[in-house]
């Protein structure tokens, strides 16, 4: 059989409750899949399966918030028959109080995954199931501490170091103007869009700066997923990738870009959304700050930032002029690349931004 466990959908992640099953017992299951729907700190996330089979058994039940890693359903695998049934009924393991406690509030014991000894189902884990939902402002604070934690940890394990590169805007803006006269208001595209397909080019260049730090050893990504930050309604941030960004028009990106602001915002992403990420790119220009040295979101190895685009005093052909300009920044993790690698790729990201009709 095949387990499926609840995955990590981000470092500041430790648990998850489970909304909704999306597939029963005897439904098969194609990789990629809608299998189940778990609420986090940050939104609601549709967990996808990473296997193809048969459903065979749901391991977790609805309203049930478990660790991450925890098996939620098993599979059959393609061929696979189902183990024989004994014919027994096996009563859920519990404690005479924690029945007692089980019955006075109202919860059904045999629905519950037991954190005791051998899966018993413990007073706690009673009270657990029989908690009140938490309101806007729990979920808020939940958030900022999931965060808190993440970042805190970021920054003592990962030995950031930062460069910063102010980039002509000039031209990119001229040829997105004369780009969107042609079309119409809903097909527009944004500069954020270019800064965004310009990392993922870049990174051709310091492909070190692109995967994963795990177990020690840095794990390069053949594919740059942009994991893109984006503020919530509810308050804090939450960074879902847009896959496969360097093979991608700009057209796409500009559409994929605006279906994950929408549901990010409606709390309603996918799994691999949330553990895909291989670079994370913040825009805070509309903000209004000048430049961003973000905390890198582990197990990435980079952040890039952008600031606003403002007039700037620029020295071209030995004239001084008004200039467009953007600060672009970026937070790299030391044990993953150095100095050198970081300022090619701001050299490599600058370069693409002054031909934006090649991105």
């Amino acid at each position: 059989m095949i387990e499926l466990k609840l995955p990590a959908m981000g470092a500041d992640m430790e648990e998850g409750k489970l909304l909704e099953w999306r597939v029963k017992p005897g439904d098969a299951v194609k990789k990629g899949d809608i299998v189940a729907v778990v609420d986090t700190t940050k939104a609601a996330v549709e967990v996808e399966s990473w296997q193809e089979g048969t459903l065979f058994e749901q391991r977790v039940p609805v309203g049930e918030t478990v660790p991450v890693g925890t098996v939620i359903a098993m599979l059959l695998a393609p061929g696979e028959k189902p183990p024989s049934p004994s014919g027994a009924v096996l009563r859920k393991a519990a404690s005479p109080a924690a029945r007692a406690r089980a019955k006075a509030l109202g919860v059904d014991v045999e629905a519950l995954a037991g954190t005791g000894p051998q899966g018993a189902v413990t007073i706690e884990d009673v009270e657990k199931a029989a908690a009140v939902p938490k309101g806007p402002a729990d979920r808020a604070a939940e958030m900022r501490k999931a965060i808190a934690a993440a970042m805190g940890r970021s920054k003592r394990e990962i030995p950031h170091y930062y460069l910063q590169e102010p980039i002509p805007m000039a031209r990119a803006l001229e040829w997105l103007a004369r780009e969107n006269e042609k079309r119409p208001v809903t097909a527009r595209l944004l500069a954020g869009v270019l800064q965004i397909k310009a990392v993922a080019h870049a990174l051709s260049k310091a492909p070190e700066l692109n995967g994963f730090w795990i177990d020690g050893a840095f794990r390069p990504s053949s594919s740059v997923h942009v994991g893109v930050a984006i503020s919530i309604r509810q308050g804090g941030l939450i960074a879902p990738a847009l896959h496969d960004v360097e093979r991608k028009s700009l057209d796409e990106l500009m559409r994929d870009l605006a279906d994950l602001v929408a549901r990010a915002r409606a709390g309603s992403l996918r799994s691999s959304e949330m553990s895909d990420p291989t670079i994370t790119v913040t825009n805070l220009g509309e903000a209004g700050v000048e430049s961003v040295l973000g905390v890198i979101y582990p197990p990435q190895v980079a952040l890039v930032g952008f600031g606003r685009i403002e007039a700037r005093p620029w020295v071209e052909d030995g004239t001084v002029k008004a200039v467009s300009v953007a600060m672009a920044s970026l937070s790299a993790d030391h044990r993953a690349s150095d100095g050198i690698r970081g300022a090619r790729f701001l050299a490599e990201l600058r370069e693409r931004l002054q031909h934006p009709e090649d991105l």
